[in-house]
Order: C-alpha cells, then structure tokens, then sequence
C-alpha cells in the first residue's frame, strides 16, 4: 500500500486515544504549518535502520531502545538529553562486548510527546479536569485551562524533536559518543556500586579489548562516532499524517518525524485508524503486544503491515509482566514465526510491571523488569528464536522512580526525586545494573547466523 489514506478516513474510523480539540480550523491550520516544514529525518536514515532491524531478527544484531516515558517541553535541555544519550551508550558498550555483536541504538525521544490514557478525566477531591495526556496535547498542571486541549502544541513538538535531534546528531558524532569514555562511566558504575564482584570481570575484558583495538591503530571514526536513531509511538494521527511525505527517491510515503514508529497496545486494532495509516508508510514499524493479545490477531496486523514479507520491517515488542511471560508470549512468538515473516522480538519489561504504592506513587520494581527480561529470554531460548532487543523506559538523572537496585530504593525512598509526569523510569544504575545483567544472557546465547563478516560494526 503506497498511497497515503486521507485524514477524513481515519477520523472516519473513530480512532482511540485522540485529542479532544474545540477548535478544529485552529487545528487545520496547525497541519498545514506542520506539512510545510523541513523533515526531521530523511527516507535513507529509516532505510538504513530497517536494515539493521533485519539484522536483529536474524540474529545478527541487538537492539537497545530506550528514553523517557514521556517527553516534556521543559526537559528538552542539553543536560536532560546528554544524560539520556550517555547512559543509552554506555548500556550499548556492555551489550556490544556481551552479544559480539552490533547494537543497534535507538532513542525513544524527539517524538515522544504524547500518551495514552486509560481514563478520560482525572479527579482530585471535588474537581474533575481532563486527564493530561503528554505535552503534545495539554499541560500538567490541575487546571481547567492547563488540561485544555491545545493543537497549537503540536507546533512546540516539532520544534523541540528537532532541537533534539540536533544535539543528538551533534553528540554522536562529535566525539561524545567515544566508546572509551562510555566504557569509563560503565567501570565508575562498577567501582561506585557495589557489585564490583559481579561486574569488574567483564568490564576488565571490555578495558583490554578497547586498549588492543588502540594499539593495533584503530582510533577513528569507529571508536568515536555511532549511529543513532529516533522513535515515538504514532498516537496522535493529525501530527503523524501532517508529517508524512512522499520519497523524491522511491515516490512513497515515509513519516519524517521519526525513524521508527511504534503502534500501542491500546490502539492497535486491525480496523483501526492507526493500522491504516502506518501501513502505507515505509519506515520500520513497531508493535506493542500485551497479555491480552490472542495470537490470531497479532498475526492478523502482522499480515496488514507487512504484506510483503520485508526483511527489517516490524519489531515486535512484548510488554507481558513479568508473571504472563513465560505463558502469554510464546503462542504468538510461535504463531508469527510460522508466518515466515522475520520479525524483530523485543522486550519491554516496563509496561507490565506498574503498580501503585499505599501512599499513591506509581513505581515498578527493579526485580519484575529483571524477571521480565530474564523471561523473555527463556520464551525465546525454548524456542530456538533470537531475543532480538529490549525496550526501556529510562533517565539519565538518579530519579527515584522504580523501587529496588543496587541502590536498594524502597517505597519510603520515592518521594525523594519522582520527577516523571507520567510512568517511571529507571534511574541511571538501574539502567546500567539491567545492561550487565542482559549482558549476562546474551553472553550464553547461541547465534542463528553465525557469519558477521559482512556486518559494519
């Protein structure tokens, strides 16, 4: 499907999880400002990225993405981002070293300005106002202004994606992205952490390693710069349509607001709007998979969106709970693979793992991510399949946001720095703490492909 659906069609269809706007020729307006602006990627970086991802689901690559859960206008900073930027690089040299090989690395940023909600209102005491559903649509605060549903937002969007991924582009190939100086922060981690016992083993291996590459001449773009890519979920249909072009290469359709675009759980219906309108793009796609799913309808979207079959096409990201894992996710491993289609299998150990505490915080604990993965990673071992990535909610800052960790963060702990608007995240050792320890299960896994030579690492 090369031709992109009108905008009238898909809001024919009724989409879920959509602003609420008063103002629809305000909201016109706002597109046709979006429409004639520059792309914030182009058709070749997507390309480029669906190769890795084909890569990944045969075995031959490792995909780490990760970032806020939401981003906000105010955290787009050059010290928020470099954070998140650092502790993705450092998790990607653990996980390199451990997989042998390449990992593929993706923000979960420049776009992620927008969640779903499983309420339409929000209540506190007497007063009930809209739910806040990510700076794209309304703001934070509990006021009936603050929650109004805002288009002109969508404006601030782009302008903060591109602000972002300037200073992406800037870091990763600027020399920030050094493999030596990540590797550095990895072993401060290990010194500081204490789990020196667990983790120096390995760090020391991946010191010597980096000293022998230098010492055989290799001090290039190799070690300093590395491939960096952008993705959202495409939940808010008039901003991804408005920022949907045709290729001058190829004359079809790519969204240039990301790299990689991911469908939610909630809204990933096979009639639905927001399946029509991703199929027809040429970017790699994403799909959320939760504990509901039924393996006939996963293969059913599958089937939608990737007709022909196209190496590097979908990832597929399971976000089971670490109790449904190991029973929910392998019928549709089985049930896609049978397919034919070589999809990406990537775990998002976060989503299921959310509960609230008795004095109202919503956390997640350190040890359901880690038995979410370490799952994951069964599921795909009895199975004789490639656990192709994981998929994680983090910060580069020491929030206090998920209970557990080396740090061994308690319920009493969250008030300290909860700063999230929206879901927690892992903090930066607990970011890099899970980044050892997928480390751990790659290091036994067995590779489907065993012949790299042709890989650019």
């Amino acid at each position: 499907m090369d031709s992109v659906p009108p905008l009238e069609s898909l809001h024919a269809l009724r989409p879920a999880q959509q602003p609420d706007y008063e103002d629809r020729s305000l909201v016109d307006k706002v597109l046709s400002q979006l429409r004639a602006l520059p792309p914030l990627v182009f058709a070749g970086e997507c390309d480029a990225l669906k190769a890795k991802l084909a890569d990944a689901a045969e075995g031959r690559a490792f995909v780490l993405q990760g970032g806020d859960c939401a981003e906000t206008f105010d955290s787009v900073t050059a010290a928020s981002i470099r954070g998140r930027l650092r502790v993705l690089l450092s998790m990607a040299v653990v996980l390199t070293y451990a997989a042998q090989v390449p990992v593929v690395k993706i923000g979960r940023m420049a776009g992620q300005f927008a969640k779903p909600r499983s309420s339409d209102t929000e209540t506190r005491g007497d007063v009930t106002l809209p739910a806040y559903r990510g700076d794209a649509v309304n703001s934070y605060e509990f006021t009936a202004e603050a929650r109004r549903h805002d288009p002109v937002r969508l404006l601030r969007v782009y302008n903060a994606s591109a602000a972002t991924l300037n200073l992406v582009r800037a870091f990763t190939k600027g020399g920030f992205a050094d493999l030596r100086s990540m590797h550095s922060w990895n072993a401060d981690f290990v010194r500081t952490a204490h789990v020196a016992a667990r983790y120096e083993q390995l760090t020391a291996e991946i010191e010597r390693a980096l000293a022998f590459m230098v010492a055989c001449g290799v001090d290039d773009d190799s070690l300093r710069t590395v491939d960096f890519y952008a993705s959202h979920e495409a939940l808010l249909l008039d901003y991804e349509h408005a920022m949907t072009r045709i290729d001058s290469r190829t004359g079809t359709p790519y969204n240039v607001g990301g790299h990689l675009l991911w469908i939610g759980d909630r809204t990933r219906q096979l009639d639905g709007a927001h399946v029509e309108l991703m199929r027809a793009l040429r970017n790699p796609l994403g799909l959320k998979v939760g504990p509901s799913a039924r393996p006939d309808e996963i293969v059913a979207v599958v089937e939608a969106l990737d007709p022909d079959y196209e190496p590097g096409r979908l990832t597929l990201i399971s976000r089971m709970g670490c109790d449904k894992v190991h029973e929910a996710l392998p019928p549709i491993v089985e049930a896609v693979e049978r397919t034919g289609r070589k999809v990406c299998w990537v775990c998002d150990p976060m989503h299921g793992n959310t509960f609230s505490t008795s004095t109202g915080f919503k956390t997640r604990s350190f040890a359901a991510v880690t038995d979410e993965v370490n799952g994951f990673f069964d599921v795909h071992a009895a199975l004789g399949t490639w656990p192709g990535g994981i998929h994680v909610e983090l910060t580069g800052d020491d929030v206090t946001e998920c209970v557990g960790g080396v740090a061994e963060l308690t319920e009493e702990d969250l008030v300290h720095r909860y700063e999230t608007v929206c879901d927690p995240r892992l903090n930066r050792t607990q970011s890099l703490e899970l980044a050892f320890m997928v480390a751990d299960r790659l290091s036994m896994m067995e590779h489907p492909v065993a012949d790299y030579s042709d890989i650019d690492f």
